[in-house]
């Protein structure tokens, strides 16, 4: 070890070492983009938008409450399933059948008071919407039909065949033998659907719409679609309606509301209003700054000009 003049070892230096490499002085590239070459992107990015906002609007507003397909509807006021807790109680590997017994992170809704896992686990499974929703068309007053409601394509395709599978059996009770019902459940998850046997089980088509939580507290989510049949072959014919609904999914406890929406559907979904004003405030915010920048870039070139005469 090397000693200074005073007779004391040196210390090893930790300076790197002078290359260009660790010294970083390796040859680089820099792009410089003028003002004429960023400005024209901003002001094409907020017309695509601006343009986009007045058409998805002007769809959403062309939607028609009785003619063509008609889709059934539940809403639901101040429910929040966006909170990290609920979102997270669930366990996909169960979804999926591979492990009906596999309750990790399903808390507090794992196992019932005797132990035994709960299927499907999870709040978001235990909080089910389980109103029952009919409805009736009165061509007159003394007549009664009862509108043809569908729950079939109600759900994404990547849902049904990807998201959720039911274990491998043919028979879907003993398949789920060594599991308990949800607790707020009146049913088992392979008895909900008694007059449909495939429409049980994980890929029950009420279950799996319920179980995309929605992004706000206030959502609606599809429940039937109307069967084009008979008098209903061209939608829902004018006249009068009324709705049968069983009351079992209780909304005083978290101070909400629930209703029935019946509408249509347009190329770019249902008729909220939300996503057109989304692109049309992105647009308009898009030009604001293009047009900013405009006027500061002209502002310091005349600036330029001036100082140098």
């Amino acid at each position: 070890m090397e000693r200074n003049s005073n007779n004391a070892p040196d210390l090893p230096s930790r300076m790197p070492d002078n290359t260009a490499f660790k010294q970083q002085r390796l040859p680089a590239w820099r792009s410089h983009l003028s003002a004429w070459a960023v400005l024209p992107g901003f002001f094409t990015t907020g017309a695509f938008f601006l343009g986009m906002g007045v058409l998805l609007i002007l769809s959403a507003k062309s939607v028609k409450e009785i003619e063509g397909n008609v889709y059934m509807y539940y809403k639901l006021h101040n429910f929040y399933q966006n909170l990290r807790r609920y979102t997270i109680s669930r366990n996909n590997h169960q979804l999926l059948g591979e492990d009906i017994t596999n309750v990790e992170n399903c808390a507090p809704f794992q196992r019932d008071s005797n132990g035994i896992p709960i299927a499907p686990c999870g709040a978001i499974a235990n909080s089910m919407f389980n109103d029952t929703i009919l409805l009736s068309y009165y061509p007159h007053s003394s007549t009664r039909i009862n509108v043809p409601l569908l729950s079939s394509g109600i759900t994404w395709w990547t849902d049904k065949h990807i998201k959720f599978q039911n274990p491998r059996s043919n028979n879907l009770p003993s398949a789920f033998t060594g599991t308990t019902k949800p607790p707020y459940w009146r049913k088992p998850v392979y008895q909900l659907d008694p007059e449909n046997p495939e429409n049980n089980g994980f890929l029950n088509n009420d279950f799996i719409v319920w179980m995309r939580v929605a992004a706000l507290p206030t959502f609606k989510k599809l429940y039937r679609r109307i069967h084009r049949t008979g008098p209903f072959v061209d939608g829902l014919p004018a006249g009068n309606y009324s709705f049968d609904i069983s009351y079992n999914f209780p909304v005083t406890k978290f101070r909400g509301e629930k209703g029935v929406v019946l509408s249509t559907v347009t190329w770019s979904g249902g008729g909220s209003l939300f996503l057109g004003v989304a692109y049309l405030t992105t647009g308009a915010v898009t030009w604001l700054a293009a047009f900013s920048m405009t006027a500061v870039h002209l502002k310091m070139k005349k600036r330029n000009i001036v100082s140098e005469s």
